[in-house]
């Protein structure tokens, strides 16, 4: 293994709200079965709170993982950042040490959790919601070659961003907002697949999920708890992936940086970890 000795063994994932992650689950499985005597705990850490939090850790620390509303803001502190960070100006990851560098483990944890559903062939995408995620499902969209991109965003600045965003990166995009009523004519253009960035709590009238759901395709909803929300429950014609399998993949690609340094180097018998990080899951 080339784990640092001299670096910490401290990890945590960080956000507001944190009770509900199931990152510790995953993080500790995976370690238990690495031989690594590491410890991962969750805190809550709001976006006020977070330069005095991140500027508190000791040596002891060796990183963090990053959830809502804290991945711009890490973004802003790393002193490095990787190329998916870069082009999302978002970080999930933070490796500790003399420089602060920082990862987007998101787009390749989505990627794969696309690809293993078999949504490999998508060409058009819809996109609720408007934040640092949402960047990150529209980088992987693209990578799986999806060309057309339907943006629908709670607040209307958000929508003008994420749409130059999805031009800027080489996607095709239209926009509108999330929630309003629509008239039967202007109904939602069919799509491949629905990427829902949005918090579970997210309040859409029924009528608007139901005609989301109706030319939707397949549904990847980002939140998982409570499950299902109510998005998801409108989803009753085709397949639904669940944000724990975005968890799932990202968290390896993390704990390939906590250990190698890098998101590319494999983990020893990395089969048998994420085998042992699903059933951690369940």
């Amino acid at each position: 293994m080339s784990a640092d000795s001299t670096a910490g063994t401290r990890l945590a994932v960080w956000g507001d709200p944190i009770a509900h992650s199931r990152s510790p689950q995953l993080h500790g499985a995976a370690y238990r079965l690495l031989g690594l005597d590491w410890e991962y705990d969750r805190r809550q850490v709001d976006e006020a709170g977070f330069d005095a939090a991140l500027d508190g850790l000791d040596r002891t620390w060796r990183g963090l993982s990053l959830t809502m509303p804290l991945k711009e803001r890490a973004f802003a502190r790393a002193g490095q950042v990787d190329d998916d960070a870069r082009l999302t100006g978002a970080v999930n990851t933070l490796l500790l040490g003399a420089e602060m560098r920082g990862f987007n483990t998101d787009v390749g944890g989505l990627v794969a959790a696309l690809a293993a559903a078999g949504l490999g062939g998508a060409r058009t995408a819809r996109v609720l919601g408007g934040g640092a995620t949402a960047r990150s499902a529209l980088v992987s969209l693209l990578r799986l070659g999806v060309t057309d991109v339907d943006l629908r965003t709670r607040r209307p600045e958000q929508a003008a961003a994420l749409a130059g965003f999805a031009e800027r990166i080489g996607l095709r995009a239209t926009a509108a907002a999330l929630g309003a009523e629509e008239p039967e004519s202007a109904a939602p253009s069919a799509v491949d697949v629905t990427m829902s960035t949005l918090p579970g709590s997210a309040e859409i009238p029924e009528s608007v999920m139901v005609a989301l759901a109706d030319r939707g395709g397949a549904l990847f909803s980002a939140a998982y708890a409570p499950w299902p929300t109510p998005l998801v429950q409108a989803w009753t014609d085709a397949p639904v992936i669940s944000g724990l399998e975005m968890l799932l993949h990202q968290a390896v690609l993390q704990i390939r940086i906590f250990l190698h340094g890098s998101p590319a180097h494999e983990l020893p018998d990395e089969p048998e970890v994420l085998a042992v990080m699903r059933a951690a899951l369940l």
